[in-house]
Order: C-alpha cells, then structure tokens, then sequence
C-alpha cells in the first residue's frame, strides 16, 4: 500500500503487517543490552551499533540520538537522555519488557529537535523513521468548539505514519495514524476501551453500532470486526476522519465487505479541516456496511436512520465535566435512542 504522507511502501495491510510480529522486538542470540538511567545526563556519549540482526536495543537507540542532539546543540551536557525525546514505536503494542528495535520503528517526538538535526536522526540513526517537533498542546481537536483549527505538531524529516496493533476476540486490529495530526493513544495494558466495546457489542453482536467521535477509527472498526452488521464512525477533525476512512481498508480482509469506496483524499480534506456538517468519506460493500462521516457528532443525527436505536460510543473530549457529559448522553438519547456509553 502506498503511504499517503511520503508516497513510499511503509504502509501494509493489517494482514501482511501481522504476520512480521511475532519476533519483531525480541534479540537475537547476539544482541547485547544496556539499561541507561534516563533521568540523568548520558556522559559517556557513547553508543553500541546495531546487531549483525539488525536490531538494537531502544536504550542504545537513545544514546546515539542524545549524541547526535548534543552534538548538534539541541541538547546540553546536563540535559537527562529522557530530554531528547518520547518514542513511539512502529508497530505499537503494549510489551512486558523494553524492545530491541529493527530499521525504521521509531517515531521520535521533541520539544528540543531542530530540523537540520531531525534530518541528520533520519539519515544516521537507522531505527527513526521520522522526527516530529512538538509543543505544550494536544494535535487535532482538544475541545468541544470548532469554530477554529487546531493546532497539530510537526513533521520535521522522515515519516511519521505508525500503527498501533490492539487484540479483538476476533483476530488483532491495525489502525495507522499519522502522528503528527492526531493525539497519542498508545495501547495500554489490559485495553479498558476494548474491553468496555467488547463487553457492550455482544454476542451475537448488536446490528448497528455509532462511533461518534471515532478519531482514527479504533472502536468502530473494532465493532465491524465484532460482526456487527452496520457501523458509522465520525470525527469533525479530518486527519481522524481520513484515517479512519484507511484504516477501513486496512483491516478490509478481517471484515466481510467486498470493497470499500474512499469519496475524499487527505489532499482535499485539508480544505475543509474541521466540519461542522456531514461529508461522507467512505463506504463499504458487502455483507457488512460501514459508514465514515466527517463532521460533528451533534449534526450526526441526519445520517443515522430514523428509529435505529444504535448503540453508541461517545468517546468525547472532555470526560471531567460529569454534568455536561450527562446532558451530551440525555440529548443524543432524545434525539438517536439506544444505548449510549463513554469507553
């Protein structure tokens, strides 16, 4: 598949990237490890090379960007290592130990990262596939108003498109964001929102199912991955939306769809980057019907078929505010019926 930020083959089919993890964080036999301490400057400003297998060990990984960073002035000799950064793996899944990492399976995401040095990480440390300068706020939409748009990090070399891998009764889920656009929702152990969908879904599983505030498309393809027959998802941010829309064909093999019809491109959503009405931005065909909308969920109500009585998952921004969430769940209630839930 071909990626649609940087156009190369870093995008796989859920089933093709599937099948490469099953080793693909654990040494080999020769691979060495050393436990950094990163809260503490990383004095020596040394680093081991990768294995002959290829992989390295992320604290390694770290070491040779801390270097780099400091030697292009970004950091200082008493900055701590954890300084340089957060990574984020590719692919990502909740693991019980720290990964040794192969080519092109971190995202590093700073606060300090220049872009002359983002580009030499790219060209120099083989394991960062791209490097993302962030800042003190959420990417993609934060907050109930969408009367502005919001403010997303940015890419500064390389590629930031990732999956995270999240496991279904039914067989893993692979949903790919891009993360400079959207907000970081690495799998957590024990997946509270899966297991909450799961539980919800059912078996035999519900007919229809709403993921109103969708982001990337995690629990409403999860639900179509369930077996429930008819799903929408929505997001009035488009990165979400369009994701979401990829994400769909993705996983199309573990769905029972005969093709998926995509309306919009990430180039012409950036027209319109946050929607208050309803753009349909792709569809299904075949036994399952799915549904993806761009747009607020307040105006999703139009394209929800009338007396359907789905049940809903309201993942909204802001879950502090008990009062106005209880309203949000009177209303769509009032106006959608069945089952309303926050994961």
């Amino acid at each position: 598949m071909k990626c649609p930020v940087c156009g190369m083959d870093c995008v796989k089919s859920a089933k093709d990237l599937l099948a490469t993890l099953s080793s693909f964080y654990t040494p080999c036999p020769e691979c060495s490890s050393r436990m950094l301490d990163k809260h503490r400057p990383h004095a020596r400003l040394d680093y081991a090379p990768s294995c002959s297998c290829g992989k390295r060990f992320i604290d390694e990984v770290f070491a040779h960007i801390y270097v780099i960073m400091t030697d292009m002035g970004d950091l200082t000799l008493q900055d701590p290592l954890i300084a340089a950064g957060s990574p984020l793996i590719h692919p990502g899944i909740a693991l019980d130990r720290p990964p040794f990492l192969p080519h092109d399976s971190l995202v590093l995401l700073s606060s300090r990262v220049t872009r002359k040095t983002a580009e030499k990480l790219v060209r120099e440390v083989p394991e960062v596939r791209g490097v993302v300068k962030t800042g003190d706020f959420v990417p993609g939409i934060a907050g109930p108003d969408l009367t502005t748009v919001p403010r997303t990090y940015e890419l500064l070399a390389g590629c930031d498109v990732r999956a995270d891998i999240f496991p279904l009764p039914t067989g893993p889920l692979v949903i790919y964001k891009q993360q400079s656009l959207v907000h970081i929702e690495f799998p957590r152990a024990g997946y509270p929102k899966l297991r909450s969908l799961v539980s919800k879904v059912g078996s035999p599983p519900v007919p229809f199912f709403v993921d109103a505030c969708s982001g990337v498309g995690t629990l409403g393809l999860a639900a179509g991955c369930l077996g429930v027959p008819h799903v929408i998802l929505n997001d009035a941010w488009y990165a979400s939306a369009f994701w979401s829309a990829f994400n769909l064909e993705v996983n199309r093999e573990y769905l029972k769809i005969d093709r998926v019809r995509i309306f919009e491109q990430i180039a012409d959503m950036q027209k319109h980057p946050v929607s208050r009405d309803q753009i349909r931005i792709a569809e299904t065909d075949g036994d399952q019907s799915i549904e993806i909308y761009q747009g607020d969920f307040r105006s999703l109500p139009e394209v929800i078929p009338p007396g359907s009585s789905p049940l809903t998952a309201l993942d909204i921004f802001d879950k502090n505010n008990p009062r106005a969430l209880q309203k949000i769940r009177e209303e769509w209630a009032g106006k959608v019926g069945g089952e309303v839930f926050i994961p």
